[in-house]
């Protein structure tokens, strides 16, 4: 793959649209699509937030938070934030436009906020996760001064409050990894549709990766992941590239098995040759060597040109 295809892909998904790369290997067409991280809006600065969205930002959410507090709304109390929004909550959900594919988690610092919040959200384009924290007593009440008002059932139903799985978290750090864990589990359960045959498992997406393969930074190879059996740590579709140092950016799993990988992609930097290799992560032929999982993945490589 040029330059230039690679420039495609990273431009579309800044876009906010998806991408896909196609390769042909041993005869059989293999694509790897490329899907935009979902929007994680968090409406609510507080402390929960503030541990969520670094959380969710190394979960390859696009953070963004909303509070009508300057000493809460700003980039130096999220750093991880692709964007901050300081104004009335109404206004910011006007001015987001909230899409189909967003995850909203309603964290205000009251029971009046979160019924503005809800209010706003619940007129507009229903996003694929809507959470609200709170006591179960909270929630109830306001759930149901809503349908007095005419929202509709079915949509209230489907809110997640109070938010987060049930894992006994008391702390606000304990609190975002339990609403985390459900962020997860809801984007698992969206991707259990079947895809088409050729395509690979995996979509999610490295900007930086893509960037580095779409420069001029010199040589490169590229490893992807074509299939796996066994407990692998990763599934086909995970991808890495390497730079002329052999330094990876992305991963196909971490530990020996990567390191493997790694190798034998330094012999193709800047060419435009290709390979395929095994990695074995089985018992028998790992254990010594301390390969962790399970397993065996198909390693397709790829030498690209500086």
């Amino acid at each position: 793959m040029t330059q230039e295809e690679f420039q495609r892909i990273a431009a579309a998904l800044e876009r906010g649209e998806s991408a896909v790369m196609e390769r042909t290997v041993e005869g059989v067409r293999c694509v790897r699509r490329f899907v935009p991280r979902e929007r994680l809006i968090l409406l609510g600065g507080g402390h929960v937030a503030h541990a969520l969205s670094k959380i969710a930002a190394m979960l390859d959410f696009a953070v963004t938070v909303v509070d009508d507090r300057p000493d809460f709304a700003n980039h130096e109390r999220f750093p991880e934030a692709e964007r901050v929004v300081c104004d009335a909550f109404e206004a910011a959900i006007r001015t987001l436009t909230v899409r189909a594919s967003d995850y909203v988690c309603v964290l205000t610092r009251g029971h009046r906020w979160d019924a503005a919040c809800l209010r706003a959200l619940l007129t507009g384009t229903e996003p694929s996760y809507l959470g609200m924290i709170g006591s179960k007593r909270r929630v109830k009440g306001l759930l149901g001064a809503l349908a007095e008002d005419g929202f509709d059932a079915q949509r209230l139903a489907r809110i997640h409050a109070p938010i987060g799985l049930m894992i006994g978290a008391v702390t606000p750090e304990e609190i975002a990894v339990s609403i985390c864990a459900q962020l997860i589990e809801h984007r698992r359960a969206r991707q259990e549709t079947p895809r088409p045959a050729d395509e690979l498992e995996q979509t999610n997406t490295d900007m930086d990766m893509l960037r580095f393969l779409a420069s001029g930074a010199g040589a490169k190879a590229l490893c992807l992941v074509l299939d796996t059996d066994g407990s692998t740590p990763v599934k086909s579709g995970a991808v890495m590239a390497l730079d002329a140092m052999g330094c990876g950016y992305g991963t196909i799993g971490g530990g020996c098995g990567e390191a493997a990988a790694m190798a034998r992609a330094r012999r193709l930097l800047g060419t435009n040759q290709t390979a395929v290799m095994e990695v074995d992560m089985t018992a028998d032929a790992g254990e010594e060597d301390g390969l962790t999982c399970g397993g065996t993945m198909k390693v397709y490589l790829e030498g690209l040109p500086g």
